[in-house]
């Protein structure tokens, strides 16, 4: 492998092209440019551009997920009033972080053409990021149904329904980000959906 300066530069590179120009889309030789090495390096260390992709969407998603991991840290270890922590976690957890825009472009390239890009580099990216964040957020759901606080009988399940719910929709329907007031209504109306299914 590179050395660890030079993979990072490596990955940062051919996040940005993937990022922007997707996977089918993305070719080696602008990757190669982008991150200032030769395509002879990228396949001697990658192996193919599928390789290549599995190493980068599995280090973004690492680094994402470290920080929604800090989020859960934060809002979730002592609570006070379980709705209102609920609802400032999600807030948090909803709110996009500008230091992962390309990896949230990414994912979106993801969600765009799911059925072109190697399957295990998929299996990588839900490992490392969103199914290591659930089983945090399930770990702590399990402890408040330990406290008597909600009724849960599969933690797992019951973390991916409280994501889901405190999603919502874009109701102005900009394709873009959601306003900080459309953030606090999803959450909001999410928790307390969420509650009504699981309250203690």
């Amino acid at each position: 492998m590179p050395r660890a300066g030079k993979r990072q530069e490596v990955l940062a590179g051919a996040l940005t092209v993937f990022a922007r120009d997707g996977y089918a889309r993305a070719s080696i030789d602008v990757i190669a440019a982008e991150a200032g090495v030769s395509t002879r390096t990228l396949y001697n260390h990658f192996g193919d551009k599928a390789g290549l992709f599995r190493a980068v969407i599995q280090e973004s998603a690492t680094k994402v997920a470290a920080a929604q991991l800090a989020i859960i840290e934060e809002h979730l270890t002592e609570v006070t009033d379980l709705e209102t922590d609920l609802v400032a976690f999600g807030i948090a957890w909803r709110t996009p972080m500008p230091d992962y825009a390309e990896h949230s472009a990414l994912i979106r390239q993801v969600n765009a053409e799911a059925g072109h890009i190697p399957q295990d580099a998929i299996d990588a990216w839900q490992e490392a990021g969103p199914i290591a964040v659930r089983r945090a957020l399930a770990d702590r759901l399990a402890a408040f149904a330990a406290d008597g606080l909600l009724r849960i009988d599969d933690p797992m399940r019951a973390a991916l329904h409280f994501s889901l719910l405190i999603s919502g929709a874009n109701p102005s329907y900009r394709g873009g980000t959601m306003t900080p007031d459309e953030i606090t209504d999803a959450v909001s109306t999410g928790v307390h959906a969420f509650l009504h299914g699981y309250a203690g």
